[in-house]
């Protein structure tokens, strides 16, 4: 049996239908080190005793999903998600300080789609540029970073409005980087022409706050949604984006994250063990390679 690879994390997303408690016990007793919460299953336990769970598990925090979805205009529905986004900043801190040791405050940002009845997406995205820039100094004295996450093309009207890295790292470069970084999702970003040039410009500015794997293969599900793979069991070329995330120096978690729903419907201590082999066998000979190069 493989052994984890001492930088996975596991995604809670990708044993969606475990209740917090069994997502920290499947993944723990699966040996991986560490896991990526989501903010309906700690809506129901209660950020006090979601903390005191973490923290009892011995797992590292590595990432929270999601804040984001702030793309309408001035109005109540605006200042509503505004809001909403600052109460997952102070949850994002409360549950990396309940975390093991190594646990990063990192809140990922999906953006949000166009707004219902509109077809301005260059609006829509002046909106999230507004959106991060009046977070941002609540997360910077909350000791969060926001980690805004460009969606594949195919969800930028109902998702994400931003739709690659380099116009992720746009948004991000008004702020510091231990502020406001970019999150890489392999299944989002492989298809990119210009992400060799975008990795490298992202680590050279420090704004790699998390990194992201699983595969890509046709035909999509009906609901394009629930159309990712275990990794290495695609067409996405995981060793090459990986060794490119590597070389900016980035050093954190490598998450799995997964939206299927044969992988859903899958009992979550299967799932947990097929993700330690597949990512031991598809990404983890990147992670020891790049790691060599630099000692």
């Amino acid at each position: 049996m493989t052994a984890p690879d001492p930088r996975l994390s596991l995604n809670q997303a990708t044993i969606k239908h475990a209740d917090l408690a069994t997502a920290l016990r499947v993944t723990a007793d699966a040996g991986i080190p560490a896991i990526g919460l989501w903010r309906e299953p700690v809506a129901e336990a209660g950020l006090a005793e979601a903390a005191r769970m973490l923290a009892a598990s011995g797992l590292r925090f590595s990432t929270y999903c999601r804040g984001g979805f702030f793309t309408a205009p001035e109005g109540p529905d605006r200042r509503r998600a505004l809001d909403d986004n600052r109460r997952a900043i102070d949850e994002t801190a409360t549950l990396a300080a309940a975390g093991a040791p190594g646990s990063r405050a990192v809140l990922v940002l999906v953006a949000g789609g166009i707004p219902d009845g509109s077809r301005d997406l260059a609006g829509a995205r002046a909106r999230v540029r507004d959106a991060v820039g009046e977070l941002a100094p609540y997360a910077q004295a909350a000791g969060v970073t926001l980690a805004i996450e460009p969606l594949h093309p195919l969800y930028a009207t109902d998702r994400a409005v931003v739709s690659t890295l380099t116009q992720a790292l746009d948004l991000a470069g008004d702020f510091a980087p231990d502020v406001v970084g970019a999150t890489v999702d392999t299944f989002h970003v492989f298809w990119d022409p210009a992400l060799p040039e975008a990795i490298e410009r992202a680590g050279r500015e420090g704004r790699i706050a998390s990194y992201q794997v699983c595969d890509w293969r046709t035909p999509l599900a009906a609901d394009v949604l629930l159309s990712r793979h275990y990794p290495g069991e695609g067409v996405i070329d995981l060793a090459a984006v990986t060794a490119a995330v590597e070389r900016t120096g980035y050093d954190g978690d490598v998450e799995v994250e997964i939206f299927h729903a044969d992988v859903w419907a899958t009992a979550p201590e299967q799932v947990a063990r097929r993700v330690v082999e597949t990512f031991g066998a598809s990404v983890s000979p990147s992670l020891a390679r790049a790691v060599d190069s630099r000692a």
